[in-house]
């Protein structure tokens, strides 16, 4: 499936970011925007929230799963002295999780509904697809920060 194979080839795109120096962990995409460091720290938790929402659906199907606020974990959380190396750890095993269930259920348990709090009714595939999109989403803006001056 195309979906685990764009799956892994991100997770390891994301993962070497982890390793950046201090000097570009520190670079935003622009003014007032997320620092490289926030962005990791953000897709560590954006990817367990995800990952719970998806065991959630599989489970149980028709929930209402709550929306979060970033900003607020940003701060409460405070991503800027925040170990890196935690939430590397945390998002490796929690796409690992990710992975596999999209392997498993995907395809037979796809069309399970669920409601948002925020955007509405959902499927299970929607939370899988949702994963890769926003992943992809953070590693433009990690990529246009290390390319600023």
């Amino acid at each position: 499936m195309e979906l685990l194979v764009q799956l892994q080839n991100q997770r390891e795109r994301i993962l070497a970011y982890y390793e950046l120096p201090e000097s570009e962990l520190s670079k935003t995409y622009g003014p007032g925007k997320w620092s490289v460091r926030q962005i990791l720290h953000h897709l560590a938790d954006a990817e367990t929230v995800l990952y719970d929402r998806i065991r959630r659906t599989i489970s149980k199907p028709h929930q209402v799963l709550w929306g979060f606020d970033q900003d607020a974990w940003s701060e409460a959380l405070d991503y800027a002295h925040f170990p890196l190396e935690i939430n590397k750890a945390i998002f490796t095993a929690v796409r690992e999780g990710v992975i596999y269930l999209a392997e498993k259920h995907y395809e037979e348990k796809g069309h399970f509904p669920f409601v948002h709090s925020n955007t509405g009714l959902k499927d299970l595939k929607h939370l899988f697809d949702k994963v890769l999109w926003h992943g992809d989403r953070h590693l433009e803006q990690i990529e246009r920060a290390l390319i600023r001056p």
